[in-house]
């Protein structure tokens, strides 16, 4: 995969999943079941509140996917967290700044970081603010 730059983001695409992809956690079960709580590094808490960019493929997650709400994963759908066999630091929940639709094709998103480990109904990787490139 080649290596892009935007000079107002924090690292590049492939160098954030890596990051992101350091995730510690445990399994857990609450009423509805298997929950994983994370444990988020040094290098990963340095990201939290930084803007960054992601790239990979929209999950079309109904309940998950709108115009401004999407779920972005480093790998393709079959072999993504919901689908295949990818962990959860595989995923991030995308708010984004202006409306887009949904395509099949590979991404980019820039956006804000937050770092969830207290609400379970959401993902662990939350980008605010966010704008998204069709690649």
């Amino acid at each position: 995969m080649a290596m892009t730059v935007i000079v107002m983001a924090q690292g590049s695409s492939n160098q954030n999943w890596e990051t992101l992809s350091k995730l510690e956690f445990e399994k857990s079960h609450d009423e509805y079941g298997e929950i994983y709580i994370p444990k988020f590094g040094p290098e990963i808490n340095a990201l939290a509140g930084k803007e960054i960019e992601l790239d990979g493929y929209i999950i079309p997650f109904e309940g998950m996917f709108g115009p401004t709400k999407l779920i972005i994963s480093s790998v393709p759908i079959a072999s993504c967290f919901f689908c295949g066999g990818a962990g959860p630091e595989s995923v991030a929940e995308v708010y984004l700044k202006e409306s887009v639709k949904y395509t099949a094709k590979r991404v980019k998103v820039t956006g804000k970081l937050t770092l969830n480990k207290e609400n379970s109904d959401q993902l662990m990787y939350i980008l605010k603010d966010a704008k998204m490139q069709v690649l």
